[in-house]
């Protein structure tokens, strides 16, 4: 009954550990994620400190995953370089380090009255202010963080448990199983934390299970990475890039360090084994600060050479059909950005005919529910995808060099990709609306048809006006691009209530009333787009105020 008691203590204890991370990692990410995002956005291509920054971050808010979550959200804006992103990621793993040795500190006598933190932090809570709320809430789990551990002390303390450990692990006393381990176990705890906290404590009550514990805290180094593998599937090449990079390096350098301390285990642990017992738990910790170290020190230099390596290795499916997309591009400009500027404008051209392609295509599908086109729009939608990501990355490589001038036609393509960018969305809404349509059996009138038709007339106009004043920079027609803009607004208005009126009449079927009203939304939001990418010539953002002033 007491192996029983013991156990749920340390099932327990463990919840108490993960629970106290993360209140603290919230009430952290609270006070400085603002912050944090600001310093992301300006971060220089400077390898130390991008790392410092991983670091520093991480030993913030007590989580590497969500420091290289929140940088592979960066990389897939386009936000971030290959090396910022990797060496960002770098730094990480050495700020959660920072955890174990937290955890090491529970062994000494003074963790009791850190405990306390939790009751101050308690009160804290009932303040009005939301900062002082936010401190509270870090008190509170560094407080029941120490709580958590006290639990699992008390059961790794039995002798029953710590019988059945050594018994488990001197039968797979295989360095690699043990490193396996580590890592399964911090995928299902989805920390490496929790996972180097549990060997910690495991290690500091029983120091026979030293050389058992290295192995199991390399292999936690991979385990971590899970959260930041899963957040890059739906993310641009570039992120995936990043990840995979870190993943493999990450994964060999655990494997390589696993096999020199395997081979030097005999010397290495008959000398750990004259460390007294109070200190083998603060040592394994700073193993973890240590390792990381050696490890990032040694990764930093080869990031460019890793990048070269990446982009040969890691290719989109679509690669080899979408390189031919890129017409204008070139790397061999990107010291010359006055000069990179003019190609990146051409080939921003192509990519609103491929937007203008598109949209008509999906408006037709949707109007004669003729999906004999789905597949082309579908590809033309990934390619329109693949030109955005490619040019926003070509705009960070150009934009550290460009003068100010350039700075702000850089961050007025920013604008008019993403704008672009988001009527081929449009269009594949259109196309998935009309296969709804087809399977619900609606169509619309005749007379709606016509009146989307004329709509569509206006969107072309405005497309053949964006292009000419972005081009040819043609402040004379802004002025008809702002008029054509006011009209599909009205005719948005118009629209909306013919088709009303139709209804009342029994002239048209009710359920077609989604679609036609999402139909007449989407149109007027590519009409604002239109207008954004003509109005992006006086204004990065094509703002209202800069319209209404002409």
């Amino acid at each position: 009954m007491e192996v029983v008691k013991q156990i749920i203590y340390l099932l327990v204890g463990l919840v108490v550990f993960v629970t106290g991370m993360n209140f603290m990692s919230n009430g952290l990410k609270t006070c400085a994620g603002t912050s944090i995002r600001k310093l992301f956005r300006r971060i220089k291509d400077n390898k130390i400190a991008s790392a410092s920054i991983g670091a520093g971050t991480t030993a913030i808010i007590q989580s590497s995953g969500a420091t290289t979550v929140m940088v592979v959200g960066f990389l897939s804006a386009g936000a971030l370089t290959f090396s910022q992103g990797m060496s960002l990621m770098l730094g990480a793993f050495v700020g959660t380090t920072i955890t174990g040795v937290l955890v090491a500190l529970s062994s000494f006598s003074f963790s009791i009255f850190l405990m306390l933190l939790a009751f101050i932090g308690f009160i804290f809570g009932f303040f009005k202010n939301e900062n002082i709320k936010s401190i509270g809430e870090v008190l509170v789990g560094f407080g029941i963080l120490f709580f958590g551990l006290e639990a699992m002390k008390g059961a790794f303390s039995l002798q029953v448990i710590q019988d059945g450990i050594v018994d488990l692990l001197s039968n797979i006393n295989f360095p690699i199983l043990l490193m396996v381990i580590g890592a399964l176990l911090t995928m299902l705890t989805q920390s490496s934390s929790a996972t180097n906290g549990i060997v910690i404590v495991m290690v500091g009550t029983n120091p026979s299970l030293l050389s058992s514990g290295f192995y199991l805290v390399l292999g936690a180094t991979i385990g971590a990475l899970l959260p930041t593998f899963l957040a890059s599937l739906k993310s641009n090449m570039l992120a995936k890039r990043v990840t995979n990079s870190v993943i493999i390096v990450r994964s060999m350098g655990a494997i390589l360090a696993t096999i020199l301390i395997w081979a030097v285990s005999n010397p290495l642990f008959s000398l750990l084994a004259r460390i007294p017992n109070d200190d083998v738990a603060i040592m394994l910790a700073l193993f973890t600060v240590v390792y990381n170290l050696i490890f990032v020190t040694i990764v930093l230099p080869l990031t460019k050479p890793i990048e070269v390596l990446a982009n040969k290795v890691f290719k989109d499916k679509h690669s080899i059909k979408q390189q031919g997309i890129i017409h204008h591009l070139d790397n061999n400009l990107v010291n010359t950005p006055s000069v990179a500027i003019i190609q990146v404008k051409k080939e921003i051209e192509g990519m609103l005919d491929l937007a203008e392609i598109n949209l008509f295509l999906g408006i037709d599908a949707m109007l004669h529910l003729d999906l004999s086109k789905a597949k082309e729009i579908e590809e033309r939608e990934e390619d329109i995808d693949f030109l955005n990501n490619t040019i926003s990355e070509y705009l960070i490589k150009i934009s550290s060099k460009a003068s100010l001038s350039d700075e702000k036609k850089i961050g007025a393509y920013y604008h008019v990709i993403n704008d672009i960018e988001r009527i081929g969305d449009h269009a594949c809404n259109f196309l998935s609306m009309a296969k709804k349509m087809q399977a619900e059996d609606l169509k619309f009138s005749n007379i709606a048809i016509e009146e989307f038709t004329n709509y569509a007339n206006i969107l072309k106009e405005m497309f053949s006006l964006a292009d000419k004043i972005f081009m040819l920079q043609d402040y004379e027609d802004l002025k008809r691009l702002h008029e054509l803009e006011d009209e599909t607004d009205d005719l948005k208005e118009l629209l909306s209530d013919n088709h009303f009126n139709r209804i009342r009449k029994n002239e048209c079927n009710n359920e077609l009333t989604p679609f036609h009203s999402n139909l007449l939304t989407e149109l007027e939001r590519c009409a604002d787009h239109l207008t954004n990418v003509g109005y992006s010539i006086v204004s990065p953002t094509g703002d209202d105020n800069q319209k209404n002033k002409d």
